[in-house]
């Protein structure tokens, strides 16, 4: 009896493989859906339109990729409901944003985690930027934090959300200066937050470097400051890092963005996707349109995505116990 068992299970473990070998080696046979967790127009629907540009390509997936807009409470909506509806097929895939889910899921309240997910590959690190409008009173960050010392409370700065990059800045920058500022998180993410500098709703905001350098070249605003560790000499040369001017922020707010799936999609979809996709953002055309538009790129394998996810929830456990 044990043996027939044995038996069994050995039949079915391989009929299992075989018919996920034959899914895999089908795979995409139709286009693959990429959920956006922001609204239309901010930086990570934008790059992830771009960066799936070429995904039709016989020599890339073979099969066009569409988005679809997610947006609402900083990411929540839409990573909730890629954890809890989404077919673990890889015709639904999400874009991710670093450190903005980890970070939710460490302050709870939300459906997900790290463990949730299986990262496929990342395409850019964005940072964060401290932006004020074309007429602010505010010509340096110094300025800025000067003010907010002697107003506490006073300048107020738009973001895309609780706990994303841009409210992780701005608290590391409050925490270094000891400035009171009032964060304002907007609906509609990066996108409405920097409308809400350029119309003036706001005296300042934090958003991301993508953002910001296509409305400084629109002459709508003015980037002060970079919440990384070294200067952006490919877009913002003149402007300085936080730590340049003083303060002791590091890059724990910069936004990985890339390409994940589902946990318990199948492995040989999951090893094909890690293998085509970072191809794909490496396109010529790609990379193009992502320096054109002032995208930061960084391309990252799985396997690389992997570690650093694991770093960032660690950081990021430290990083807020403190503030």
């Amino acid at each position: 009896m044990n043996r027939f068992i044995k038996t069994l299970a050995v039949g079915v473990t391989a009929a299992a493989l075989s018919a996920g070998a034959t899914f895999a080696a089908d795979y995409p046979d139709r286009p693959i859906g990429v959920a956006v967790s922001y609204g239309a127009g901010g930086a990570t629907d934008f790059q992830a339109r771009i960066v799936t540009m070429v995904a039709g390509n016989e020599d890339v997936l073979g099969q066009p990729i569409y988005i679809v807009n997610k947006p609402g409470a900083g990411g929540r909506v839409g990573w909730n409901w890629f954890a809890t509806e989404a077919e673990a097929d890889g015709y639904t895939m999400s874009a991710y944003n670093i450190p903005h889910f980890i970070a939710q899921s460490i302050k709870g309240g939300v459906s997900y985690s790290a463990d949730s997910f299986e990262p496929i590959a990342n395409w850019g690190a964005d940072p964060a930027v401290v932006v004020v409008g074309k007429d602010s009173q505010f010509n340096t960050i110094n300025e800025m934090v000067d003010y907010a010392k002697e107003n506490p409370g006073k300048v107020t700065l738009s973001g895309a959300g609780l706990f994303v990059g841009h409210h992780i800045a701005a608290l590391q920058i409050e925490k270094a200066t000891g400035a009171k500022f009032a964060y304002i998180p907007t609906k509609g993410g990066g996108a409405a937050a920097m409308k809400a500098v350029i119309a003036g709703d706001v005296l300042g905001g934090i958003n991301n470097l993508s953002d910001a350098f296509r409305a400084q070249q629109a002459g709508n605003v003015k980037i002060l400051g970079v919440a990384d560790i070294e200067r952006n000499t490919e877009f913002l040369p003149d402007v300085p890092t936080l730590k340049e001017a003083g303060y002791d922020v590091d890059n724990a707010s910069v936004n990985f963005r890339g390409l994940m799936v589902k946990k318990g999609t199948p492995q040989a979809v999951i090893d094909k996707l890690a293998a085509k996709v970072p191809e794909m953002f490496a396109h010529a055309r790609v990379a193009k349109r992502m320096k054109a538009g002032g995208s930061p790129m960084k391309i990252m394998s799985r396997t690389e995505v992997q570690a650093m996810w694991a770093k960032r929830q660690e950081t990021l456990k430290e990083l807020l116990a403190g503030l």
